[in-house]
């Protein structure tokens, strides 16, 4: 281990949440890609067939910007 430099402040490692962070990121993403109710996935494939879109490429929008197109 390196010892901290010159004008170091002896704050906490930065990296030391990063494990939590992932614990979180992991448990949200499979929350979001959980499977929806079969009418709610014909609606979708619907409206991005309409959009020109994948299924896939609608719900990653729908996710991404937390409302429908």
């Amino acid at each position: 281990m390196v010892p901290p430099g010159i004008g170091h402040n002896g704050g906490p490692p930065l990296q030391s949440r990063y494990s939590w962070k992932a614990v979180c990121w992991r448990k949200a993403q499979a929350k979001a890609w959980k499977s929806p109710p079969p009418e709610v996935v014909r609606r979708r494939c619907k409206r991005a067939a309409e959009l020109g879109m994948t299924y896939r490429e609608y719900t990653l929008e729908i996710l991404e910007r937390g409302r429908h197109l």
